[in-house]
């Protein structure tokens, strides 16, 4: 054996020297490859879902349906006096946005009296609609691992690269932890509660209804039809997620599937309906189309309520509700499993809005207001929570 200048070496120098040339060599493969697995990973993520049969290819939702159909403004007479529920709120006293402005900037808000109570009612009501279906209560923590977010399809800037998520800003001896965020939904946690472990079988589908604040970072976003409640930063929000059995062979992507997703699906939209029709709003039930579904979700539908305020744009509909089916997206990220048959497999996930506190907030104080009394109608459902209470006066 020869050295690199041709002179000759012993066999056993040789090798080793051979061998320290083959480590360097190693090192820098392996170095490359952890790059190209990040990049792999990376990309992975971007990928969405696949769509169901369900769901209308483009950019227009099909409207599938109806809630209190009978309080569908008949038109829009000249003598009709509208007023948006910001106005209601502040001249009730139940809505302080100047106040948060010198807390927190715009995009936050102060209930107030009866505004606060009114929040806590529509919390309790929704709870109690999920809970009679059978859906467990679950209080979650706000913060979240930021790889438990894009497990689920949340990533921390939009495709425009607006923030998303609000991070949780490190010291410099907690950068070597995984990155905390604020959850933009109890989704999050919920998702994540079950990862890195196994379900069994008897447990599913396994349904659970969580209430948490939410955060989100993109409020201003959408321009000037944002006033008021319709998208701010933080908010109260009662929201279902549920694990349900995998559907062999991709079957769950056709329309013509019964699965117990689809089970599921329909379960959730009918809670949605029982808690909205209560609240005497008057809504329609959107098929949303590929463009809306997100990454996670491989089919979603929506629920608009009518808001007077926004009659000139979007004749009126604004989101109050939604309800998605993932498939095994989720639990894939998450490492979530379940036992079938003795085989491991991935269940599937179902997120839905049971009730987003602003924006019915604001819708209730808009569809109930009354100009000749200059005040709110309480929904009865909501009574009960509010010692009896009929209506909501000025403070």
């Amino acid at each position: 054996m020869k050295d690199t200048e041709g002179e000759k070496v012993p066999v056993k120098h040789g090798i080793l020297a051979e061998a320290k040339e083959l480590k360097v060599q190693l090192s820098a493969i392996e170095a490359q490859e952890a790059t190209l697995q990040e990049e792999i990973e990376s990309r992975a993520q971007d990928l969405p879902n696949l769509s169901s049969t369900h769901t209308p290819v483009g950019t227009e939702p099909e409207v599938v349906g109806y809630i209190n159909e009978a309080r569908a403004p008949a038109a829009f007479p000249s003598d009709t006096v509208w007023r948006s529920h910001v106005e209601i709120g502040q001249e009730l006293g139940i809505l302080d946005f100047s106040g948060s402005a010198q807390t927190s900037g715009w995009g936050w808000y102060f209930l107030v009296g009866d505004g606060a109570l009114l929040e806590q009612a529509l919390v309790q009501y929704a709870l109690g609609v999920a809970k009679r279906r059978g859906w467990k209560a679950v209080a979650p923590p706000s913060l979240v691992y930021s790889h438990i977010a894009s497990a689920c399809g949340f990533q921390p800037r939009d495709q425009n690269g607006e923030q998303q998520i609000y991070a949780i800003e490190q010291s410099e001896k907690d950068k070597s932890k995984p990155q905390l965020a604020l959850a933009g939904t109890a989704e999050i946690p919920l998702a994540g509660m079950k990862a890195n472990q196994t379900i069994e079988e008897s447990q599913l589908p396994l349904k659970t209804v969580g209430v948490s604040r939410c955060y989100r970072a993109e409020a201003g976003a959408r321009g000037a039809d944002t006033k008021g409640l319709y998208r701010v930063h933080e908010f109260t929000k009662v929201e279902m997620f549920a694990w349900t059995k995998p559907q062999p062979d991709e079957e769950h992507f056709s329309s013509s599937a019964t699965d117990d997703s689809e089970v599921l699906f329909e379960e959730m939209l009918g809670i949605q309906q029982e808690i909205l029709e209560g609240l005497g709003l008057h809504c329609r039930i959107l098929e949303m189309p590929t463009t809306d579904l997100g990454a996670s979700a491989t089919r979603k539908r929506d629920i608009e309520a009518f808001f007077p305020s926004r009659r000139e744009k979007d004749e009126g509909w604004g989101e109050v509700t939604s309800t998605s089916m993932c498939t095994d997206y989720q639990t894939r990220r998450l490492h979530t499993r379940t036992r079938i048959a003795g085989k491991l497999e991935f269940p599937y996930t179902l997120n839905g809005t049971a009730l987003a506190v602003p924006r019915v907030l604001a819708a209730i104080l808009e569809n109930h207001w009354n100009e000749k009394e200059r005040a709110v109608t309480i929904p009865p459902v909501l009574r009960v929570f509010m010692d009896g209470q009929t209506t909501i006066e000025k403070q």
